[in-house]
């Protein structure tokens, strides 16, 4: 029998989480059975979409969240003892998995990194990689010499949105939420202008930095800067909707109210659309992004940065701290 630790979601709450909300879980695991694997957590992402969905439901977070793990014992030729996967197991530091009876996001091997760091399994090299890669490419399509905007942008998905746009070609400007996130954007990633929503008129702000409108819009925030953005696209923008962070510590019931986007979609024909990065299957499509990001990386072409938090006990520190914006990159947490 192994002892493996897991944090369960006590109770649907609102706000900012509290310790008091989760509760840290020791239990055994049973005997491998034919097709399972036991995996080792090395390192455990944090990412804003947990806090969505336990807005809807709590969530047993040991079941929801990307990990990359290395298998300790294996019934299941796919996968061999020694490799690492990549999986959505979440937050415990040991699990047992059956590839039959994963839901939305398939277990899969470790990308060949190329000597690049494992943790980046669930950051550049893993899913907010390919959600950067497809929701860019796939459904904005930009074009060279367009001005691509970007809220959240010094996020794990926004830096790397940016600097895709760059390769491509375009103009790029990042929304963050403070001096030193702006500094990052600009001084490290290359983006032409980044601005600090809590202190800048966001309107204005805008219209200087992007005189001749913008013609691809990257949402991860939603609410009223969205809103101010959507206004100043030209005719024929694409706005690709990733998430909603503005939101996510809000009651459902009672949510914040922004300005509405139709004269703007009406009137200059935007196309907007929400996605999922499921939608791109993680064993079939995710390695296209994976291939193109690595050779990015390795060439200089993409900066990574990650925000690291050591122990698994401190998982939650690192939830909250992402939550707050305290990260710049990507929060992951160091088993």
């Amino acid at each position: 029998m192994v002892k493996a630790r897991k944090y369960v979601v006590k109770k649907h709450f609102q706000g900012l989480p509290k310790r008091d909300d989760y509760e840290l879980v020791e239990y055994e695991l049973p005997p491998l059975k034919d097709g399972e694997i036991l995996v080792k957590a090395e390192w455990v992402s944090v990412d804003p979409y947990l806090r969505a969905y336990n807005l809807r439901n709590p969530v047993p977070y040991d079941q929801f969240g990307f990990q990359v793990g290395l298998v300790q014992e294996s019934k299941n030729p796919n996968y061999p003892a020694g490799r690492r996967v990549v999986s959505h197991k979440g937050w415990c530091d040991y699990c047992i998995i059956n590839e039959s009876q994963v839901n939305i996001f398939n277990v899969y091997l470790l990308p060949d990194m190329q000597g690049l760091p494992n943790e980046l399994g669930v950051g550049a090299i893993g899913m907010p990689g390919a959600t950067a890669y497809f929701g860019l490419l796939e459904l904005c399509q930009p074009k060279e010499g367009e001005t691509v905007v970007v809220s959240g942008a010094a996020g794990a998905v926004g830096t790397l949105v940016g600097q895709i746009a760059k390769i491509k070609g375009c103009r790029v400007i990042g929304f963050a939420g403070s001096d030193d996130k702006v500094a990052f954007l600009e001084k490290e990633l290359g983006f032409d202008k980044a601005i600090n929503y809590k202190t800048a008129d966001i309107n204005e702000a805008l219209k200087e930095a992007a005189p001749k409108g913008v013609d691809c819009y990257f949402d991860n925030v939603g609410g009223q800067i969205s809103s101010i953005i959507i206004s100043q696209m030209n005719e024929f923008g694409r706005v690709a909707v990733c998430g909603s962070i503005s939101t996510y510590n809000e009651d459902p019931k009672q949510m914040p109210k922004a300005t509405i986007l139709q004269p703007s979609l009406n009137l200059k024909q935007i196309t907007v659309e929400g996605f999922l990065v499921h939608r791109w299957s993680a064993k079939e499509k995710w390695p296209q992004a994976f291939a193109d990001l690595i050779k990015w990386i390795k060439s200089g072409q993409i900066k990574v940065k990650s925000h690291v938090t050591e122990g698994f006990e401190n998982i939650f520190d690192a939830f909250v701290g992402m939550l707050a914006g305290e990260n710049t990159g990507k929060a992951v947490v160091k088993i």
